[in-house]
């Protein structure tokens, strides 16, 4: 008489409920990002971000608090893909000419996904009376971060602090607005390339001329 063969199951592995709300959480950013995208801000309900995530409002404002709490952890989200997108990119020794090409490619990138054009939207309606009290210190968080990855792309130019802030704004500027053509008008990818090789040549015209 021959053995049956018998299969050992394998036993899933349960979540842990920190794991369980961070999936939670993320399906409803995404949920916001994608509705913003298809929809724009107005539209974008707290049934529309419940639909889309799958959960009830009431779970959603458990995890966030409020629909402007949902909004903030969404601009943060977006910020913090940026930051990680150009913190990955080695840059130390490369000269300026491929650093301010690379800074450019990667930042494009984010601007023209559809996490910047959420980011925007939110920041453009900003939707409450006491929006200001919860943005200003995201703001300035948001800040502070962005100098931080320009110093470490362009730290050496030796630019005056007040030519630094006026080089950087610009730089935001040109990306924000092409973001915004790019939503509008829809150009060609070879227009862009060519407005960006535009933003890429006064970059690196300004930042080489130093405190001069």
């Amino acid at each position: 008489m021959s053995e049956r063969l018998e299969i050992p199951r394998t036993q899933r592995k349960r979540r842990s409920h920190a794991e369980r709300s961070a999936e939670t959480q993320s399906r409803i950013k995404r949920a916001v990002v994608e509705a913003i995208a298809d929809l724009g801000f107005h539209r974008t309900t707290a049934a529309e971000i419940s639909r889309r995530a799958g959960v009830s409002w009431g779970a959603a404002q458990h995890h966030f608090g409020d629909k402007d709490g949902i909004l903030i952890a969404v601009l943060v989200d977006s910020f913090n893909r940026f930051a990680e997108r150009l913190a990955s990119i080695a840059v130390e020794g490369a000269p300026l000419e491929e650093r301010v090409a690379t800074f450019v490619d990667a930042a494009w990138e984010h601007f023209a996904s559809p996490h910047y054009r959420c980011t925007f939207e939110i920041l453009l309606n900003m939707p409450s009376p006491d929006w200001a009290s919860r943005e200003l210190p995201l703001r300035d968080a948001t800040l502070d971060a962005w100098r931080s990855i320009w110093h470490r792309f362009f730290g050496d130019a030796g630019l005056t602090p007040r030519k630094t802030v006026a080089v950087q704004y610009y730089t935001i500027s040109v990306l924000s607005g092409l973001a915004a053509m790019k939503r509008f008008e829809g150009p060609t990818a070879e227009r862009h390339r060519i407005e960006l090789g535009l933003l890429e040549d006064t970059l690196v015209r300004e930042l080489g001329r130093g405190s001069d």
